[in-house]
């Protein structure tokens, strides 16, 4: 969840979706101002932490529309929880 949260994009797109509500790629991506292959990247890990969902709907002329939502969290950052967090990284700091 913290490297999910790492990035400035991805910041800006739980802003987005918190203060606007669900969104579709398209229209999200020109409100934060990033392509959607980007957004889609970005999207991709926020939904693999688990802090947003989608929802893949049909508009009325037919196309298929991916939605996102932000999720409801709650994450403490203590020096325990930074603790635990570190155990998950991939090199040593030494």
């Amino acid at each position: 969840m913290l490297s999910a949260l790492a990035n400035p994009h991805r910041l800006r797109i739980i802003a987005a979706l918190s203060l606007g509500g669900r969104n579709y790629v398209s229209q999200l991506a020109r409100e934060i101002g990033i392509s959607r292959p980007l957004l889609h990247l970005h999207l991709q890990k926020l939904e693999a932490a688990g802090l947003v969902s989608s929802q893949l709907e049909l508009s009325r002329d037919g196309k298929a529309l991916n939605y996102y939502d932000a999720v409801a969290f709650d994450l403490a950052l203590t020096p325990a929880a930074i603790a635990e967090a570190a155990k998950t990284l991939t090199h040593s700091l030494e």
